[in-house]
């Protein structure tokens, strides 16, 4: 009995008093994580006000020591969520992740900026950064998970970075860019009529600014191309591809690509013409004369001078007959 009596005032003393005195060198902050800190040390980095605490991180930032600039910076979103300061202290959370390569935790804290501190002062600023990271994503870098472990790298995923960018400032300095890359993702994933609606809105968006303009228009051409070329016989992805590339080089004639766009140009039509050709020997085969006899004429129409419109027209004095045939019955 008075075992049982002596060990329940040992185990009280530890359980009230010792953790009074204890280090508890390990800390969890929401957003941050676990983190080591030595007894006694508080102190040396914590700060009374935002603004003292904001320089903190400033100088932790400068001389490179991440995990303190990290402390300093989450405590003043803790501490002082709605003071002048918080905005920046976001900023240099995503700077810091940002060089930890967590890059999506990063882009997350500078979408909080937009979010939450609307009318900070790098607004612009942070739309570069989240530009910088969508593009390493765009560039071929592994999604993770929790941040840590290297998935996949997605096309999708980066389209939608890039779609949140533009959506942040339609007429920010970074968005023409921005919107001109949903397409390059989508043409990586292989979603041409994707991409093309990225160029299109590119396109008229922002028509004032030529570059942007130009740029793309011409995507739009090499995107329906691309789209002629995986799918046989698509004779619409080819007509839309040359109707964009007729397009850029009646608005952009100066352009340096021009040369390409009517090579281009040039090409799709006789792919149009071997397509229409393709598919009236097949109709002929199936004997479908009146079938067949439409698809000549479309050779003919494409291109009167190439080969294949010659050989169309023989083809057609041959199936005449055919096609009377049944009229006089």
């Amino acid at each position: 009995m008075k075992f049982r009596l002596g060990f329940w005032i040992v185990l009280t003393f530890v359980v009230v008093w010792l953790p009074s005195r204890s280090p508890a060198p390990l800390i969890y902050v929401p957003g941050e994580g676990w983190y080591y800190e030595a007894y006694g040390t508080t102190a040396k980095w914590q700060r009374p006000n935002a603004r003292e605490q904001l320089e903190v991180a400033e100088q932790a930032f400068t001389n490179q020591t991440y995990s303190l600039t990290l402390h300093a910076a989450h405590r003043i979103l803790r501490m002082w969520p709605l003071s002048d300061h918080a905005p920046r202290a976001e900023y240099l959370i995503g700077r810091c992740l940002e060089v930890g390569r967590k890059d999506e935790a990063a882009f997350k804290a500078y979408q909080n900026i937009i979010s939450q501190y609307p009318k900070s002062g790098q607004y612009n600023e942070v739309l570069e950064r989240e530009y910088a990271i969508a593009s390493r994503f765009l560039g071929g870098q592994w999604f993770k998970l929790w941040n840590t472990i290297p998935l996949y790298p997605s096309m999708d995923e980066t389209a939608k970075l890039y779609d949140k960018i533009v959506a942040n400032g339609p007429y920010s300095e970074v968005a023409p860019r921005a919107q001109l890359s949903i397409g390059t993702a989508r043409e990586k994933q292989k979603n041409y009529a994707e991409a093309v609606k990225a160029y299109e809105t590119a396109a008229d968006r922002y028509h004032n600014q030529p570059e942007i303009g130009a740029e793309a228009m011409y995507r739009a051409g090499v995107a329906w191309q691309k789209q002629a070329d995986t799918a046989e016989y698509d004779q619409g992805a080819a007509a839309q591809a040359i109707a964009a590339y007729t397009d850029f080089t009646t608005f952009y004639p100066d352009d340096k690509r021009v040369v390409a766009a009517q090579q281009a140009i040039v090409k799709l039509k006789a792919e149009q013409v071997r397509g229409s050709f393709e598919i009236a020997k097949f109709y002929e085969k199936s004997r479908r004369w009146a079938g067949a006899v439409v698809y000549y004429n479309d050779v003919v129409q494409l291109d009167a001078n190439s080969p294949l419109a010659k050989e169309a027209l023989q083809r057609i004095e041959v199936l005449k007959p055919r096609l009377a045939a049944p009229a006089a019955k």
